[in-house]
């Protein structure tokens, strides 16, 4: 794990250079200066729909230069960050290298990503934020809530949410240039699995989307101030027993998992309701949380007592430096995303109609998330259904791709030439 590789000083941005004038006021004026001359060229030029494409991203560029020196001192350069950026940059060098090969302009790659950069970017992060406000983000303070939203760079990217942001991007894009929106789907699919590749390597740097306990040999830890770890801390695991919702006694919490230990000296075993945490009553399992945490932090022993008034005494927590091993979804992830892509494209000439590239990554993937689902532990059920929410929206986009399979399969062989669409 790696989460912060290293900072930039902002304290330059906010020196005074012409009076009340800062560095970083300049160099948003410049930016806009700079969209300015690009939108009058692109009017001169007939290119106006490609200038466009870049004038959200440039003005989100010019307002952070303005106002971000004004709230922090040095903007921190994480590995998730980084790793999606690089992504990214792989993403656009091959679905360039696949537009050469069939006579399509690499300008139009180039509007088309950063579009969808952009736009995938605000879907992934407002995907995660409707998924975690309760727990994350619901502070009370709009402001500070504002802050927390924003720190998409330290994690917190949904990959559904940045499909479903990039794909609103990609029909106005393809729709208003006139090209074919299947086509360009094909040949952008590989690049979409290879971004989320390296992406998944970000994962592992940041400590997030990750799994649950393993005794394999490949299973890894993570430091104290990780995710992993302060789940792990919150459920119990450091005190030797695991705790959940029970879906049977009004939602209080419930033991899952006793170490062998804890088990023989305190008689307390799976399936036991737990009321009570040190005196205080837990209705819920978030309160449990919070109470096993805090007698963590304090370096507390436990007592707990059941739903019959049975007690059982738990000693204190032995502080371990890193979490307990747990399976590297993140590596899973990301293995299976390259696999994908290298699918992808090897399937990309062999096509027979416009949409079976896309239509092979919708049956895939989903399927492949569904079954990594079940070793994740970072998402809860939603809904009722006992699934998380990255599961039943799997359920929808393989049920989509089935629709689109069939819907192919009754089209003639044909497909586009993107080249004549420029």
């Amino acid at each position: 794990m790696c989460s912060e590789l290293f900072r930039i000083p902002l304290d330059w941005l906010n020196a005074s250079v012409f009076g009340n004038i800062s560095v970083g006021m300049l160099l948003a004026l410049s930016v806009g200066i700079g969209i300015l001359k690009a939108l009058a060229w692109g009017r001169r030029t007939g290119q106006s729909s490609e200038v466009w494409g870049y004038v959200p991203g440039l003005a989100i560029i010019a307002v952070s230069l303005l106002l971000v020196p004004r709230f922090v001192a040095a903007i921190p350069v994480r590995g998730y960050g980084v790793m999606v950026l690089l992504g990214s940059v792989l993403g656009i060098m091959m679905a360039v290298h696949r537009a050469r090969q069939i006579g399509l302009s690499p300008d139009v790659i180039f509007s088309l990503a950063f579009g969808l950069f952009i736009c995938g970017i605000i879907g992934a992060r407002l995907f995660f934020v409707i998924e975690y406000w309760d727990t994350r983000f619901q502070f009370g303070d709009w402001r500070k809530t504002l802050v927390e939203a924003l720190k998409f760079t330290e994690g917190g990217l949904v990959v559904y949410g940045s499909l479903i942001g990039a794909t609103l991007a990609f029909l106005v894009f393809t729709l208003r240039r006139g090209l074919s929106p299947l086509a360009m789907a094909d040949l952008i699919a590989p690049s979409l699995l290879a971004g989320l590749a390296l992406g998944r390597i970000g994962c592992l740097l940041n400590g997030c989307c990750y799994g649950g306990e393993s005794d394999q040999p490949w299973a890894v830890t993570f430091p104290r101030d990780s995710m992993p770890y302060m789940e792990q801390v919150a459920a119990g695991r450091m005190f030797g027993f695991s705790l959940a919702e029970s879906p049977n006694k009004d939602s209080r919490p419930v033991v899952t998992v006793v170490d062998s230990r804890i088990a023989s000296n305190t008689n307390l075993s799976v399936g036991t309701v737990i009321d009570q945490i040190n005196g205080r009553s837990v209705a819920n399992l978030e309160q449990a949380h919070q109470t096993l945490f805090e007698a963590f932090s304090a370096g507390s022993s436990l007592t707990l007592v059941d739903d019959n008034g049975k007690q059982f005494a738990i000693p204190a927590a032995i502080v371990p430096a890193r979490s307990r091993p747990v399976h590297p979804t993140q590596i899973y992830s990301a293995v299976n995303a390259a696999l994908l892509s290298w699918v992808l494209w090897s399937f990309y000439p062999l096509r027979r109609r416009d949409g079976e590239v896309t239509a092979l990554m919708l049956t895939v993937y989903p399927v492949a998330r569904f079954l990594l689902e079940i070793i994740r532990i970072d998402e809860a059920a939603v809904f009722g259904t006992g699934l998380s929410i990255s599961q039943n929206i799997s359920i929808i986009i393989f049920c989509s791709a089935i629709g689109l399979w069939m819907y192919l399969r009754r089209l003639p062989p044909f497909r586009a030439k993107l080249a004549l669409a420029n």
